[in-house]
């Protein structure tokens, strides 16, 4: 008795797999409509890769030092292909 109680597997997470949430969101039709543009112009970009970057920017921007925010952040911007999808786009 008095033991340390074991965490239930539904409230943790597995190191190997960063938890993920789902956001809908509206966006007004000019931004949707340069964000569709940019990704178009840039294919080693996704819808979700520059909303992440937009976010974890914002909040780094603002002040927030968090760790993982940082990390987002810092991802964000130096992310790198693996060379066999740049040679790919190349063509």
């Amino acid at each position: 008795m008095g033991g340390r109680k074991e965490a239930s597997p539904l409230t943790t997470t597995p190191d190997a797999m960063p938890p993920q949430v789902s956001v809908e969101n509206q966006l007004p039709q000019d931004l949707h409509d340069a964000m569709g543009r940019f990704i178009d112009g840039h294919p080693e970009w996704d819808q979700y890769r520059l909303v992440q970057a937009a976010i974890a920017g914002f909040l780094f921007q603002q002040g927030c030092q968090e760790r993982a925010v940082v990390q987002n952040y810092l991802k964000g911007l130096f992310r790198r292909q693996d060379p066999q999808t740049a040679m790919e786009l190349k063509r």
